[in-house]
Formats: C-alpha cells, structure tokens, sequence
C-alpha cells in the first residue's frame, strides 16, 4: 500500500503549521517503511512505520486518515513477521478511523477496501473460513459501489476469494476466480500477474493437472524474479510452489534443488523460525520420504511440525497436514501405533477447522480406517 498523497481536505492545516519538521519526518519514515518492506527488510520496516504513526498521531491527531494509512502498511509488515493478531488489530483500528468519517474520497476508499481484503486474508488464513468470505464479498460490494469500473483493486478481490476457494477444496471455482482476476488485472500491474500465475498453478496442481500447473508456476517465477530478484522471499514462494509440482511430476531431485533454494532465501530473509521455513521443512521432509530416508524425513517433519505449531496453533489445517504426513512415515516405518494416533489427530482438526467434506479431512479419514497410507500435497500459499 503505498502512501496516500495528501488532498486539500486531507490534512488540517493547524497541524501542518504547527509541527511542519515532525510531519516531515513521519512522512519520510513512512515512505522508507513501504521501500524497506518491498525489499523485505521486514525488520527496519516495522521500525520506520512505527515511528511514522507515532509522528502521524503527535502532529495529526488518532482520527487522521494518515494514522490510518501507517496503520494498513503496519499491518502488511506485521501480517509478513508472521504476527497476525497484530496485523489484524492495526486493520481493524485503519477501519474504524475511515469508516466513522462522513465522506471518503476515492484514495481513502481504496485504504479501506485494503483493509478489508487484509482482515480477509488474515481470517482465512487462521481458518475462519466464514468471516473470511465475508471480510471478501463486502469488500466486493465497496468496490463495485463506490470505486470506478475496472479499478485495479477488484482483481485484488477476485484474487483473494480464489484462495479462499482453494482453501475450501474447491478448486473449480477457485480457477475461474483467478480467470476473472487475470481478466480485470491492470496491463502494467506485473507483481499481480504473477501472483495469479502462481496461485492458477496451486489450484491446477491441486486438481492433478501437473503440466498446466507447471506452465502457470515457471511464468511466475520468471516474472518474479525479474521484479524482485533472486533473493527476494516472494521469489522462494513461488520456487517452493513449482517445487511441489514437479515432485508430483515425479521429478525429485529438481524438486529438492527447487526447496533447497527456497529454503535459503527464507532463512535469510526472514529468519530460520519463519512459517515459510516450517512449511519448506515439511516439502523436503516429504522428498526425504519418497527417496526412503526415514530418519532423515522424520527429523525435517519433526523441526517443521514445532515451528508451525507455535505460528499457527494445534489445530489450524498446515498443522494437521503435516501431521497426516508423518503419519504415512510413520507407518511406513512400521510404528503402527504411533501413525494410528496421529492420523486421529489430523482428522480431528481438519473436521474443526475445515469440515468433514474436505480432500484433506477424507485422505486423513481414509489412513485412519485402510491401513494404507495417503501423503496430502501441500499447494503453497501465494506471495
């Protein structure tokens, strides 16, 4: 989100006659918060935009749309340190700060639509499934009633209800709302194009259609990597998501190349404890398993199931995948007992948290009760 630009009714001129030195320097912090979190340096970003709302509520005051809008970047900072209680807490306070004003301009209006797509996001992810379709379809209905057609936040949102449908199984319907996203994206909006490549590539790999994924996941990549870098953790999403779709090609020594590179860049990006690490572990982990490297695969499932443990909670769904899958080394190992009360237990919280229907709730249900063991493919989250 980039810094709003001041309007004629946006700023009171009482606060900017009055502390002209500090607005500037919360203004310069702010902008260097949104440049240092595009390069993902997460750290002196936080750091920036908090002294940018601090400086923001000394000369503005707690109502100015300027708090709200370091308050969404906050947000956005928070929400990629794997903080997302917090990250929800600046959203919810940007959107009480826009919606008890009268009147918004277009620029504020998009603020919130920003917001509401991010609470989405975060509910989702936590597997609030409802509240997040919620969170999605009002912000839909903002954007259709009080942005101009074709703005560029509507792909925004058909993007988002696509990865909610995917979370959901549905992965039809999670394809056509990502044609409907590439459909209205902006000709020039190239981080946007490739994170739709990417998430069409999670969906057809979801689906069994490993060589349309690959195709959607190797133009992510290449568009990624001439926007960001090599080194940038947006560009190891989208390595660990083709990852993925060329070990179910059956092609495992590429796939572990492609997690191993991954895997650097997430550690040095955003430190060895990072959710990305955690589900990254888990990948190799399961590359591990097929190549029969049992002691190997149980150690990296063992240190990825303690960090998403700790980010995520007993229950949420990456969680219950990953115990599922130790679950299958462990009965291939022989440890019939040990693999019976871990299936139970991925069962258990993907019922809780994403319904008895789900592919991932049937496969857990199915080692549970055959004796046979099924390994759940992860689809990799967008960037």
């Amino acid at each position: 989100m980039a810094r709003r630009q001041p309007t004629a009714s946006g700023r009171a001129s009482r606060s900017a006659s009055s502390h002209p030195r500090a607005l500037a320097a919360a203004i310069a912090n702010h902008e260097r918060a949104i440049a240092w979190r595009m390069a993902a340096r997460l750290g002196p970003a936080e750091r920036a935009c908090r002294r940018a709302l601090a400086g923001y509520l000394a000369t503005e005051g707690p109502r100015h749309p300027d708090v709200a809008n370091a308050l969404v970047d906050l947000g956005a900072i928070l929400e990629a340190r794997d903080r997302p209680r917090e990250a929800a807490r600046c959203h919810r306070r940007a959107l009480g700060i826009l919606t008890a004003r009268r009147a918004l301009e277009l620029d504020l209006i998009r603020l919130a639509v920003h917001a509401r797509l991010a609470l989405a996001g975060l509910d989702r992810a936590r597997g609030a499934l409802g509240s997040s379709e919620t969170g999605y379809r009002r912000a839909l209905g903002d954007i259709r009633r009080r942005l101009p057609a074709g703005d560029r936040l509507l792909a925004h949102a058909l993007n988002g209800m696509g990865v909610l449908r995917k979370a959901e199984g549905r992965y039809a319907e999670a394809l056509a709302y990502y044609r409907r996203a590439l459909a209205h994206v902006a000709r020039g909006d190239r981080t946007m194009i490739a994170t739709l490549h990417h998430n069409l590539g999670g969906s057809e790999h979801a689906r069994g259609r490993y060589a349309e994924a690959e195709v959607h996941a190797r133009r992510s990549v290449r568009l990624r990597d001439a926007l960001v870098g090599s080194d940038h953790p947006a560009l190891a999403a989208d390595l660990a998501a083709l990852g993925a779709i060329v070990e179910a090609r059956g092609h495992l020594d590429q796939a572990a190349d492609l997690y191993a590179r991954a895997l650097a860049i997430f550690r040095r990006a955003l430190g060895g404890q990072c959710l990305e690490v955690g589900l990254t572990l888990a990948s190799l982990a399961g590359i591990e398993q097929q190549r029969h490297r049992i002691a190997r695969a149980r150690g990296l499932f063992t240190r990825a199931l303690a960090i998403l443990e700790r980010l995520l909670g007993r229950h949420h769904a990456d969680v219950a995948l990953t115990i599922n899958n130790l679950g299958t080394l462990e009965r291939d190992a022989g440890n019939g007992q040990l693999s019976d009360r871990l299936f139970r237990r991925a069962v258990g919280s993907f019922e809780r948290t994403l319904g008895g229907r789900h592919a991932y709730t049937r496969a857990a249900r199915r080692n549970l009760g055959t004796g046979r063991s099924l390994r759940v493919k992860r689809v990799r989250r967008a960037p």
